[in-house]
Protein backbone atom coordinates (compact mmCIF):
# COMPACT_ATOMS: atom_id res chain seq x y z
CA UNK A 1 0.00 0.00 0.00
CA UNK A 2 1.85 3.49 -0.89
CA UNK A 3 -1.54 5.98 0.19
CA UNK A 4 -0.75 9.77 0.35
CA UNK A 5 0.23 10.66 4.33
CA UNK A 6 -2.01 12.50 5.93
CA UNK A 7 -1.79 16.63 5.99
CA UNK A 8 -0.43 16.24 1.92
CA UNK A 9 -1.78 18.70 -0.39
CA UNK A 10 -1.98 17.54 -4.17
CA UNK A 11 -1.06 19.50 -7.16
CA UNK A 12 -3.59 19.18 -9.89
CA UNK A 13 -1.10 17.09 -11.64
CA UNK A 14 -0.21 15.14 -8.72
CA UNK A 15 -3.66 14.07 -7.88
CA UNK A 16 -4.94 13.67 -11.61
CA UNK A 17 -1.78 11.18 -12.47
CA UNK A 18 -2.86 8.93 -9.18
CA UNK A 19 -6.42 8.78 -10.00
CA UNK A 20 -5.48 7.80 -14.24
CA UNK A 21 -3.12 5.45 -12.35
CA UNK A 22 -5.70 3.85 -10.23
CA UNK A 23 -8.16 4.16 -13.08
CA UNK A 24 -5.85 2.03 -15.25
CA UNK A 25 -4.67 -0.79 -12.50
CA UNK A 26 -8.53 -0.93 -11.92
CA UNK A 27 -9.27 -1.56 -15.42
CA UNK A 28 -6.34 -4.63 -16.09
CA UNK A 29 -8.09 -6.12 -12.94
CA UNK A 30 -11.24 -6.34 -14.11
CA UNK A 31 -10.60 -7.07 -17.76
CA UNK A 32 -11.33 -10.89 -18.18
CA UNK A 33 -14.72 -10.45 -16.24
CA UNK A 34 -15.28 -7.49 -18.67
CA UNK A 35 -14.71 -9.62 -21.73
CA UNK A 36 -16.36 -12.30 -20.33
CA UNK A 37 -19.30 -9.96 -19.78
CA UNK A 38 -19.26 -8.62 -22.83
CA UNK A 39 -19.74 -12.67 -24.29
CA UNK A 40 -22.33 -13.13 -21.73
CA UNK A 41 -19.38 -16.24 -20.31
CA UNK A 42 -19.79 -17.61 -16.67
CA UNK A 43 -16.88 -18.47 -14.65
CA UNK A 44 -17.66 -20.58 -11.83
CA UNK A 45 -14.23 -18.40 -9.67
CA UNK A 46 -13.86 -15.11 -10.76
CA UNK A 47 -17.63 -14.31 -11.27
CA UNK A 48 -17.90 -14.71 -7.55
CA UNK A 49 -16.44 -11.04 -6.84
CA UNK A 50 -18.91 -9.06 -8.91
CA UNK A 51 -22.11 -11.41 -8.32
CA UNK A 52 -22.14 -11.70 -4.57
CA UNK A 53 -20.88 -8.86 -4.14
CA UNK A 54 -22.89 -7.19 -6.45
CA UNK A 55 -20.18 -4.32 -7.43
CA UNK A 56 -19.96 -3.52 -10.40
CA UNK A 57 -16.37 -3.14 -12.23
CA UNK A 58 -16.88 0.58 -12.50
CA UNK A 59 -16.81 0.95 -8.85
CA UNK A 60 -13.30 0.30 -8.85
CA UNK A 61 -12.60 3.12 -11.34
CA UNK A 62 -13.32 5.90 -8.69
CA UNK A 63 -9.96 6.93 -7.10
CA UNK A 64 -10.22 8.70 -3.89
CA UNK A 65 -7.21 10.10 -1.90
CA UNK A 66 -8.75 9.35 1.73
CA UNK A 67 -9.28 11.77 4.86
CA UNK A 68 -7.15 14.50 5.07
CA UNK A 69 -5.67 14.74 1.52
CA UNK A 70 -6.52 18.02 -0.11
CA UNK A 71 -6.23 17.98 -4.36
CA UNK A 72 -5.64 21.35 -5.57
CA UNK A 73 -7.55 22.76 -8.09
CA UNK A 74 -10.68 20.35 -8.72
CA UNK A 75 -13.26 22.37 -8.92
CA UNK A 76 -15.22 19.76 -10.43
CA UNK A 77 -15.20 17.27 -6.94
CA UNK A 78 -16.39 19.64 -5.14
CA UNK A 79 -19.88 18.70 -6.11
CA UNK A 80 -18.89 15.05 -4.92
CA UNK A 81 -21.00 13.49 -2.38
CA UNK A 82 -19.25 13.99 0.74
CA UNK A 83 -16.80 16.66 -0.33
CA UNK A 84 -16.00 19.81 0.53
CA UNK A 85 -14.43 22.73 -0.42
CA UNK A 86 -11.78 24.96 1.57
CA UNK A 87 -9.28 28.05 0.62
CA UNK A 88 -6.99 25.13 0.16
CA UNK A 89 -8.83 23.08 -2.41
CA UNK A 90 -11.14 20.21 -2.03
CA UNK A 91 -11.09 17.11 0.16
CA UNK A 92 -13.22 14.10 1.53
CA UNK A 93 -15.64 15.66 4.59
CA UNK A 94 -15.36 12.51 6.62
CA UNK A 95 -17.31 13.85 9.53
CA UNK A 96 -20.31 13.96 6.98
CA UNK A 97 -19.46 10.52 6.14
CA UNK A 98 -19.36 9.30 9.69
CA UNK A 99 -22.55 11.68 10.89
CA UNK A 100 -24.57 10.56 7.42
CA UNK A 101 -23.44 6.49 7.95
CA UNK A 102 -23.07 6.60 11.23
CA UNK A 103 -24.13 2.92 11.79
CA UNK A 104 -22.79 1.37 9.13
CA UNK A 105 -19.37 3.02 9.68
CA UNK A 106 -19.63 1.88 13.38
CA UNK A 107 -20.68 -1.56 12.77
CA UNK A 108 -17.67 -1.84 10.02
CA UNK A 109 -15.21 -0.20 12.51
CA UNK A 110 -15.99 -2.24 15.20
CA UNK A 111 -16.32 -5.46 13.36
CA UNK A 112 -12.97 -4.94 11.47
CA UNK A 113 -10.78 -4.57 15.13
CA UNK A 114 -11.93 -7.40 16.70
CA UNK A 115 -11.34 -9.09 13.73
CA UNK A 116 -7.54 -7.62 13.45
CA UNK A 117 -7.49 -8.05 17.62
CA UNK A 118 -8.24 -11.97 17.47
CA UNK A 119 -5.56 -14.28 16.86
CA UNK A 120 -6.12 -16.51 13.39
CA UNK A 121 -7.33 -19.91 13.10
CA UNK A 122 -6.20 -22.24 10.36
CA UNK A 123 -7.87 -25.56 11.12
CA UNK A 124 -11.16 -25.30 8.67
CA UNK A 125 -9.39 -26.26 5.54
CA UNK A 126 -11.62 -24.73 3.99
CA UNK A 127 -14.55 -27.16 4.57
CA UNK A 128 -17.54 -24.25 4.26
CA UNK A 129 -17.99 -25.21 0.02
CA UNK A 130 -18.06 -28.65 0.90
CA UNK A 131 -20.84 -28.29 3.27
CA UNK A 132 -22.38 -26.31 0.91
CA UNK A 133 -23.11 -29.19 -1.00
CA UNK A 134 -23.57 -31.81 1.82
CA UNK A 135 -26.41 -34.23 0.85
CA UNK A 136 -27.68 -31.62 -1.48
CA UNK A 137 -30.03 -32.31 -4.73
CA UNK A 138 -28.39 -29.06 -6.57
CA UNK A 139 -25.08 -27.64 -5.84
CA UNK A 140 -24.11 -24.06 -6.14
CA UNK A 141 -21.90 -23.95 -9.21
CA UNK A 142 -22.26 -26.05 -12.49
CA UNK A 143 -19.46 -28.04 -12.61
CA UNK A 144 -18.65 -31.46 -11.53
CA UNK A 145 -18.04 -32.81 -7.77
CA UNK A 146 -14.21 -33.79 -8.32
CA UNK A 147 -14.87 -37.06 -5.45
CA UNK A 148 -18.55 -37.36 -6.75
CA UNK A 149 -21.69 -37.31 -4.69
CA UNK A 150 -20.86 -40.19 -2.39
CA UNK A 151 -17.15 -39.05 -1.69
CA UNK A 152 -17.90 -35.21 -1.24
CA UNK A 153 -20.15 -36.45 1.96
CA UNK A 154 -17.84 -38.45 3.31
CA UNK A 155 -14.88 -35.79 3.55
CA UNK A 156 -17.72 -33.42 5.28
CA UNK A 157 -18.32 -36.59 7.79
CA UNK A 158 -15.09 -37.52 8.46
CA UNK A 159 -14.27 -33.84 9.73
CA UNK A 160 -15.13 -31.50 12.11
CA UNK A 161 -16.91 -28.41 10.36
CA UNK A 162 -15.32 -25.52 12.09
CA UNK A 163 -16.13 -22.48 10.26
CA UNK A 164 -16.45 -19.39 11.71
CA UNK A 165 -17.75 -17.22 9.04
CA UNK A 166 -22.03 -16.67 9.03
CA UNK A 167 -22.05 -15.20 5.62
CA UNK A 168 -20.47 -18.78 4.25
CA UNK A 169 -21.95 -20.56 7.40
CA UNK A 170 -25.80 -19.41 6.26
CA UNK A 171 -25.24 -21.30 2.64
CA UNK A 172 -24.85 -24.20 4.57
CA UNK A 173 -27.38 -27.42 3.63
CA UNK A 174 -29.51 -28.07 6.22
CA UNK A 175 -27.87 -31.80 7.19
CA UNK A 176 -24.53 -29.44 7.53
CA UNK A 177 -25.44 -26.72 9.62
CA UNK A 178 -25.87 -28.63 13.14
CA UNK A 179 -22.06 -30.47 12.09
CA UNK A 180 -20.98 -27.06 12.61
CA UNK A 181 -18.98 -26.38 15.78
CA UNK A 182 -21.09 -23.45 16.64
CA UNK A 183 -24.10 -21.92 15.35
CA UNK A 184 -23.46 -19.15 13.98
CA UNK A 185 -25.70 -15.89 13.52
CA UNK A 186 -25.63 -12.36 12.10
CA UNK A 187 -26.24 -10.73 15.23
CA UNK A 188 -23.02 -12.82 16.70
CA UNK A 189 -20.79 -11.85 13.66
CA UNK A 190 -18.99 -9.66 15.78
CA UNK A 191 -18.00 -12.31 18.54
CA UNK A 192 -16.86 -15.29 15.85
CA UNK A 193 -14.47 -13.38 12.61
CA UNK A 194 -11.50 -14.29 13.08
CA UNK A 195 -8.32 -13.18 10.21
CA UNK A 196 -7.81 -16.92 9.46
CA UNK A 197 -10.61 -17.21 7.94
CA UNK A 198 -10.47 -16.59 3.79
CA UNK A 199 -14.21 -15.10 3.93
CA UNK A 200 -12.82 -12.64 6.34
CA UNK A 201 -10.21 -11.71 4.46
CA UNK A 202 -12.54 -11.74 1.02
CA UNK A 203 -15.01 -8.89 2.84
CA UNK A 204 -12.05 -6.46 3.05
CA UNK A 205 -12.87 -5.84 -0.30
CA UNK A 206 -16.59 -5.42 0.46
CA UNK A 207 -16.02 -3.32 3.80
CA UNK A 208 -13.57 -1.11 1.38
CA UNK A 209 -16.45 -0.67 -0.72
CA UNK A 210 -19.09 0.56 1.51
CA UNK A 211 -17.12 2.82 3.34
CA UNK A 212 -16.28 4.79 -0.06
CA UNK A 213 -14.53 8.30 0.32
CA UNK A 214 -13.01 7.33 3.20
CA UNK A 215 -10.78 4.38 1.65
CA UNK A 216 -7.48 5.33 -0.53
CA UNK A 217 -7.77 4.24 -3.71
CA UNK A 218 -4.59 1.94 -3.21
CA UNK A 219 -6.57 0.31 -0.53
CA UNK A 220 -9.51 -0.38 -2.36
CA UNK A 221 -7.43 -2.09 -5.62
CA UNK A 222 -5.52 -4.21 -2.73
CA UNK A 223 -8.26 -5.54 -1.33
CA UNK A 224 -9.91 -6.13 -4.79
CA UNK A 225 -6.90 -7.91 -5.69
CA UNK A 226 -6.79 -9.88 -2.08
CA UNK A 227 -10.08 -10.95 -2.48
CA UNK A 228 -9.32 -12.38 -6.35
CA UNK A 229 -6.49 -14.44 -5.14
CA UNK A 230 -8.38 -15.52 -1.40
CA UNK A 231 -11.18 -16.62 -4.44
CA UNK A 232 -9.18 -18.94 -6.11
CA UNK A 233 -7.83 -20.81 -2.95
CA UNK A 234 -11.11 -21.15 -1.53
CA UNK A 235 -12.45 -22.91 -4.90
CA UNK A 236 -8.85 -24.92 -5.82
CA UNK A 237 -9.60 -26.38 -2.22
CA UNK A 238 -13.85 -26.54 -3.15
CA UNK A 239 -15.17 -30.24 -3.83
CA UNK A 240 -15.56 -29.12 -7.60
CA UNK A 241 -13.55 -30.31 -10.36
CA UNK A 242 -12.42 -27.14 -11.90
CA UNK A 243 -9.74 -28.63 -14.04
CA UNK A 244 -11.33 -27.84 -17.51
CA UNK A 245 -11.22 -24.40 -16.19
CA UNK A 246 -7.40 -24.61 -15.51
CA UNK A 247 -7.57 -25.09 -11.93
CA UNK A 248 -5.50 -27.90 -9.64
CA UNK A 249 -7.52 -28.92 -6.74
CA UNK A 250 -5.91 -28.35 -3.52
CA UNK A 251 -6.96 -31.42 -1.83
CA UNK A 252 -7.87 -31.10 1.90
CA UNK A 253 -8.66 -34.74 2.02
CA UNK A 254 -5.83 -35.92 2.29
CA UNK A 255 -2.77 -34.41 4.66
CA UNK A 256 -0.34 -33.12 2.03
CA UNK A 257 -3.93 -31.05 0.70
CA UNK A 258 -4.27 -29.90 4.43
CA UNK A 259 -0.69 -28.85 4.55
CA UNK A 260 -0.77 -26.63 1.32
CA UNK A 261 -4.14 -25.14 2.32
CA UNK A 262 -2.82 -23.72 5.50
CA UNK A 263 0.70 -22.56 4.14
CA UNK A 264 -1.28 -20.65 1.63
CA UNK A 265 -3.94 -19.77 4.32
CA UNK A 266 -1.78 -18.58 6.16
CA UNK A 267 -0.43 -16.12 3.85
CA UNK A 268 -3.18 -14.89 2.65
CA UNK A 269 -4.33 -13.79 6.36
CA UNK A 270 -0.77 -12.42 6.59
CA UNK A 271 -1.99 -10.01 3.54
CA UNK A 272 -5.45 -9.26 4.81
CA UNK A 273 -4.33 -8.45 8.25
CA UNK A 274 -2.02 -5.95 6.62
CA UNK A 275 -4.81 -4.28 4.73
CA UNK A 276 -7.40 -4.26 7.60
CA UNK A 277 -5.30 -2.30 9.67
CA UNK A 278 -4.75 -0.57 7.12
CA UNK A 279 -8.51 0.38 5.84
CA UNK A 280 -8.78 0.89 9.70
CA UNK A 281 -6.24 3.83 9.97
CA UNK A 282 -7.16 5.32 6.80
CA UNK A 283 -10.70 5.70 7.53
CA UNK A 284 -10.60 6.46 11.45
CA UNK A 285 -8.08 9.32 10.86
CA UNK A 286 -8.98 12.12 12.91
CA UNK A 287 -12.42 10.06 14.45
CA UNK A 288 -12.09 10.52 18.20
CA UNK A 289 -15.96 8.79 18.99
CA UNK A 290 -15.41 6.07 20.78
CA UNK A 291 -15.97 2.43 19.68
CA UNK A 292 -19.51 1.32 20.51
CA UNK A 293 -21.51 -2.04 20.54
CA UNK A 294 -23.25 -1.35 17.42
CA UNK A 295 -23.19 -4.11 14.91
CA UNK A 296 -23.96 -4.57 11.34
CA UNK A 297 -27.67 -5.23 10.72
CA UNK A 298 -28.84 -7.65 7.75
CA UNK A 299 -30.26 -4.54 6.00
CA UNK A 300 -27.01 -2.91 6.13
CA UNK A 301 -24.56 -5.65 4.33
Amino acid sequence: MSGVLVGTALSRAEWSARAEAHAARADDLTAAHRARASRQQKHPVEDFLFTYYSYKPAILRKWHPGPGVVLCDAEERASWRWYRTSADGVDVDAETFRRDRGSLYRGVVNLLRATAARPARFGCFGLHEWAMAYRADDVRHAVPLRLGREGTDAVVESHELTCTHFDAFRFFTPDAAPRNRTALTRDLQIRHEQPGCLHAGMDVYKWAVKLGPLVPGDILLDAFALARDIRTLDMEASPYDLADWGYSPVAIETPAGKAQYVARQRALSERSQALRTGLLNAVTAGDDTPGSADFLRPDSV
